[in-house]
């Protein structure tokens, strides 16, 4: 059996230490480890995401955690993806969510990864949906995204998952007005959290405004109010999950579920331009001449960039990465 054939079959069969250091290789960039999660990606199924977003302080490692009880409660297994802020000295995650989700450190059915945003912006990882694609291949029922949390700009989530839920909290104030043209418009569920606190019909309210002037659509976005530490509102947050999963499986040509493929492939193309256009900036004679024109303000950066791209893309670079998909993941 082939290198990525025989490493993707013992992840398939549900080999958690196979799993990690695939995981820990993707995040290090080894072409061996897309190569296995090429062949993987062929022999698993998509198996359905939902990602959790929202400020710093909404709770949302705490709501994430009642939420895993909740699908286990109902026989599921639960893959878990905590989006962490990087370490300033190792890089790597803080490992915040996973101690902040102890209670199902024991549990066969549960499977916590802790990943570093390593300077990603969008509150996710620059692996992020690499990652999802080894949980995909474990087996499991659903993935849990939980990003970082940074506010306003945090939308990249959107981009990975089918099912985004952005949280609020009570005394939100002017910053539910802020978030208005970020967090807020790319939900899918909307849940106002420690909603047992002062303020909490006020906030939902406002939610609800925010709903009821936006555009129209076919999915009316529902506004839950929980309390994660209690568990209050879990179930019903659940079942939301589930009726949103349901309402993608009924559009047309799986409309919903697609977008998230075509982001998926746009990601990939997007990184592995830019890697081939900075090979070629820094090891073809032609690239460094450019440099040395933008940089002497000879040239403009915009036509540096066209020119780097039209070269790569007519085969000029001398340095092409190797090709880590297609057919190459089973020779």
């Amino acid at each position: 059996m082939e290198p990525a054939a025989s490493k993707g079959a013992a992840i398939l069969a549900g080999d958690v230490r196979a799993a990690s250091r695939l995981m820990r290789g993707l995040e290090d960039g080894d072409p061996q480890a897309r190569l296995t999660l090429a062949w993987l990606y062929r022999a698993s199924r998509r198996i359905p995401r939902v990602g959790i977003t929202g400020p710093p302080g909404a709770g949302k490692s705490t709501l994430a955690s009642a939420l895993v009880g909740w699908w286990r409660a109902q026989g599921m297994r639960v893959g878990v993806l905590a989006v962490d802020p990087s370490s300033p000295f190792s890089g790597g995650a803080l490992l915040g969510d996973r101690v902040r989700m102890m209670a199902h450190a024991e549990d066969d059915g549960v499977f916590i990864r802790s990943q570093a945003t390593r300077g990603a912006l969008g509150g996710v990882g620059a692996t992020t949906v690499e990652l999802i694609g080894v949980f995909d291949a474990m087996g499991f029922d659903i993935v849990l995204v939980e990003t970082v949390g940074v506010g306003q700009d945090e939308v990249d989530v959107i981009q990975l998952v089918d099912t985004t839920v952005v949280v609020a909290v009570p005394g939100m104030g002017d910053e539910v007005q802020a978030l208005k043209a970020g967090l807020l418009e790319v939900a899918d569920i909307l849940v106002v959290n420690k909603a047992d606190r002062d303020g909490a019909e006020r906030t939902t309210a406002d939610l609800q405004a925010m709903v009821d002037i936006g555009p129209t659509q076919s999915w009316r976005r529902p506004i839950i109010a929980t309390v994660a530490h209690l568990g209050a509102g879990v179930a019903d947050l659940g079942e939301a999950i589930r009726s949103h999963g349901a309402w993608l499986d009924d559009q047309p040509g799986d409309r919903g579920r697609r977008q998230t493929t075509a982001a998926h492939i746009e990601r990939i193309s997007r990184e592995d331009m830019g890697l081939r256009v900075r090979r070629w900036l820094e090891n073809d004679p032609g690239g460094r001449a450019l440099v040395d024109d933008v940089h002497a303000r000879r040239q403009d950066p915009y036509a540096g960039a066209r020119q780097a791209l039209e070269a790569v893309v007519q085969g000029q670079s001398g340095d092409r990465p190797p090709n880590e998909g297609g057919d190459s993941a089973s020779e």
